[in-house]
This record gives C-alpha cells, structure tokens and sequence, in this order.
C-alpha cells in the first residue's frame, strides 16, 4: 500500500512542476502575444511588468508550484521510508494541496474578472481600458491547444489522485 500511496503523491508532485515546465517552453511566446494585444489596443506594453502579470515561468508561477511538488514529494519520500509521522504530514500537506489546487481552479475561472478587478484597484486610467478578455485569448494563444488539455488533466490528476492518497491507508 506504500508503494501506491506513494505514486499517487508522486503523481500530484509531477502535476505540480508541469505548470513552469509548460510556462518556460511557452510562456516568451504568450507575452509576446498579449504585448501585441496590448499594442493593437494602444496601451504601453510595459503594464504586464508593471503591474507583476507574468505568463513564463518566473516569479510565484515557478517557486510555488516546485515548493507544493517538493512538500509532496518529502511526505512520499517519508511514507516509503517508513517514517512513524509519515501519514500525518501526508494528510496535512495533500489537504493543503486539495484546498490550494481548489484556489488554482477558482482563479483560473475568474481571471478575466479578477485582472479586471486588479486593474481597476490601481486607478490608472490607461489599466482601465484594457479589453482583459483579449488580452488574455491573445496570451493564451501563445501556448499551444493541448495545454488546456494538460491544466484540465492536471487538476483531475491533483484532485483524484490526492484524495485517493488520503483515503487508501483508511481502506487498507
């Protein structure tokens, strides 16, 4: 039961360092295309910096995801080994990766209603017109098809596998 209790937590870390994998294959090319959404709108390209909106692989889209992989990497690591506490820190670590991935959704869901909320807290005119939706669709179009494919495999991946993780030891 280890050894499957294992992969599944394996399973949520490789799911995790998907997303800056993805970002740094891809990331250069969805900035280019939301600075020329931004452009085509007649807005100064450098808001996206400005403002910390990043579509790579730098910044909290690298260090969070690796940190979630490695925490849920440890606790398999801890598991296998046969470390007394193991199932403890496994069920604190998968919970807050459950309520984390629930957020993930959440914000993927909403963002163009939250980066429109985040530019309008800033009070600069020139933010608030900003047409989001196209910002984002252009810079979504800078990965490729199968990307959403993979977000929405990885949140399945994240969810099941997680929860399965939590409640094989109880079964066995």
């Amino acid at each position: 039961m280890n050894a499957f209790v294992t992969a599944l937590q394996l399973s949520v870390a490789a799911a995790f360092v998907s997303i800056p994998v993805v970002r740094a294959r891809f990331g250069a090319t969805a900035t280019a295309a939301a600075r020329a959404e931004l452009d085509r709108q007649g807005v100064r390209t450098t808001v996206l910096e400005e403002n910390g909106m990043r579509f790579d692989a730098g910044g909290h889209e690298t260090w969070a995801p690796v940190a979630i992989a490695s925490a849920v990497g440890t606790t398999a690591a801890l598991g296998l080994a046969g470390v007394a506490w193991a199932g403890t820190a496994s069920w604190i670590v998968l919970g807050l990766v459950l309520a984390i991935n629930l957020v993930i959704l959440y914000s993927n869901l909403t963002a163009t209603s939250s980066v429109r909320a985040a530019f309008a807290r800033k009070g600069d005119p020139e933010l608030a017109r900003i047409d989001v939706a196209a910002l984002l669709k252009a810079a979504e179009s800078g990965f490729p098809r199968w990307v959403w494919v993979l977000q929405n495999a990885r949140h399945v991946v994240v969810f099941g596998a997680a929860a399965l993780a939590l409640i094989t030891p109880a079964l066995g």
